[in-house]
């Protein structure tokens, strides 16, 4: 486990959470007008969330979060960034939308709920997430020891197989490469998505954000999450992979075909995006 890299990574996103959200205009007034930021897929996937308990892992500004708790869910964000989890914290009481947000390194908070014998009916975690763990069974095992009997863990995640492209979408990256990747930061792809990641008002914000803190970055192919999902005692119960990317415009020519659904330039084929999956803690 790299908890150094950990957290170069927090400060990084320290950074480009106050750029992102520099973006997204009035949110707190979004949600008191009825806005959700959840796509249709990770709504099917979770199902009915009235009355459970859900934990939401690396829940980054609480915009998801808060939209789970819209639809009777009692959650619980966690998230490793300090500025990300002040404006969830924020946003909640602005927006009236009550739900609980504590700020950890996922590993450590792991640890803590199981000392605490914290449990949860639901625990979900989506987009862009795993790229920034350094142990992919410690976080299959954490999962597995706070959901309760007959839990689902619900996970949505941009396919490893895209990032294998860079934005020009030539091949760039090794799938198979363990080594973690040095970045220039997280950089501000809220910017570079445009209405994609603003469902309700995009601002300019910030102009030409640079990170000044280095990021580090993690590949997890497809076959390496399920088997440390199996590994620690779940049973996968779903899985489907989607020819679109919700919201984020990663690449050059990606075209809206509806619903801020993102797919590539005319003229390439369809290659799996983003892909969901279901396990269940065995009763």
């Amino acid at each position: 486990m790299r908890k150094d890299l950990h957290e170069a990574n927090r400060l990084s996103w320290n950074a480009a959470t106050v750029a992102h959200n520099s973006h997204k205009g009035d949110q707190a007034a979004f949600f008191r007008n009825g806005g959700s930021t959840l796509f249709p897929e990770e709504v099917e996937l979770l199902g009915e969330i009235r009355g459970l308990s859900l934990l939401h892992l690396q829940c980054n500004s609480g915009q998801d979060s808060l939209s789970l708790a819209r639809l009777g869910a009692d959650v619980t964000g966690v998230d490793i960034s300090d500025e990300a989890i002040a404006f969830a914290r924020r946003l909640s009481h602005e927006s009236g939308i009550p739900a609980r947000f504590e700020r950890e390194d996922l590993f450590a908070w792991f640890e803590q709920a199981a000392d605490g014998q914290r449990s949860f009916d639901r625990v979900f975690a989506s987009y862009g997430t795993i790229c920034w763990l350094s142990d992919l069974d410690a976080w299959a095992r954490g999962i597995a020891r706070v959901l309760r009997p007959d839990g689902r863990f619900v996970f949505m995640e941009f396919h490893p197989f895209a990032m294998v492209f860079n934005e020009r979408w030539q091949p760039f990256y090794d799938y198979f490469d363990k080594a973690p990747v040095e970045e220039d930061g997280v950089g501000d792809y809220v910017a570079e998505s445009g209405t994609g990641l603003t469902p309700g008002e995009h601002e300019t914000g910030m102009v030409d954000f640079r990170n000044p803190h280095n990021s580090y970055e993690f590949y997890w192919g497809v076959g390496e999450v399920v088997s440390a999902l199996i590994r620690a005692g779940l049973t996968l119960e779903r899985m489907e992979e989607f020819p679109f990317a919700n919201g984020w415009r990663g690449f050059e020519g990606m075209r809206d075909i509806g619903g801020r659904r993102m797919v590539p330039p005319e003229g390439m084929p369809r290659i799996p995006l983003m892909y969901g999956l279901v396990a269940r803690k065995r009763p």
